[in-house]
């Protein structure tokens, strides 16, 4: 029984809140994350889809590209609640629905619902939403928090970084080529899209790196679909 807890929690002299919010993360095109990186991303997604809901923690996931790199087992199996719209194939359809059906939809809201718990297919419409009300919703949200972006604003960016985060000056060295050096050689693993993540910048920036690194004897020069190789066990001067 849970009264004599609450009993407790009652007398602590501390304010509990009676509830508390639901917090929502929503991904707008999963493909995009799952090509960067699958490993890193199919295992997190999973653990909160699995544990996270029991305090109100949700995750939605969409994308335009329904194949099984993207949706995969681990995935599907802790995301009970589906919906599909018009697919090209009943290949795709079975990936979402595991089930044909979403190749003859009509689109334009057409959809397919598989509720949790159920095999149980709904087909529904989903509503028309004006532009107007797109606005005031995200609206409604950003007066909740805040918004905190990965990549500062241009008004923010200092003139004396000359726009160094994204064209770093070709004859300089980048201001990341240290951290860069100490990424490859504590994991081993020298990729342009492994720096790109690890160091949250863009390609271009990531590949600028790598030149760096195979130029100073870091990493080894790249043969064609082979990896790279780290050369050294330690910065240079260490």
């Amino acid at each position: 029984s849970r009264t004599p807890d609450l009993e407790k929690e009652a007398e602590l002299p501390i304010d509990i809140p009676e509830k508390l919010p639901y917090i929502v993360g929503i991904v707008d095109e999963l493909a995009d994350l799952m090509m960067v990186s699958t490993h890193d991303i199919e295992t997190p997604i999973a653990r909160i889809a699995q544990m996270a809901r029991a305090v109100g923690i949700h995750l939605i996931l969409a994308t335009q590209r329904p194949s099984r790199e993207v949706i995969t087992g681990l995935i599907k199996a802790n995301f009970p609640t589906r919906i599909c719209f018009k697919v090209s194939s009943g290949i795709n359809s079975k990936i979402v629905l595991d089930s044909t059906g979403g190749e003859q939809l009509l689109g334009n809201g057409d959809m397919l619902f598989l509720p949790p718990g159920t095999a149980n297919l709904e087909r529904v419409q989903g509503c028309f939403i004006c532009d107007s009300d797109i606005q005031s919703v995200i609206e409604s949200i950003t007066e909740q928090a805040p918004p905190n972006y990965r990549i500062p604003s241009f008004a923010n960016v200092s003139a004396s970084m000359e726009m160094d985060l994204f064209d770093p000056a070709p004859n300089d060295r980048d201001s990341l080529y240290d951290k860069a050096v100490e990424t490859v050689i504590s994991t081993g693993n020298a990729s342009t899209t492994f720096l790109q993540r690890k160091l949250k910048v863009g390609y271009a920036r990531a590949a600028s790196l790598m030149d760096q690194l195979e130029e100073n004897g870091i990493v080894s020069a790249q043969e064609g679909a082979k990896a790279r190789t780290v050369l050294v066990s330690s910065p240079p001067g260490e």
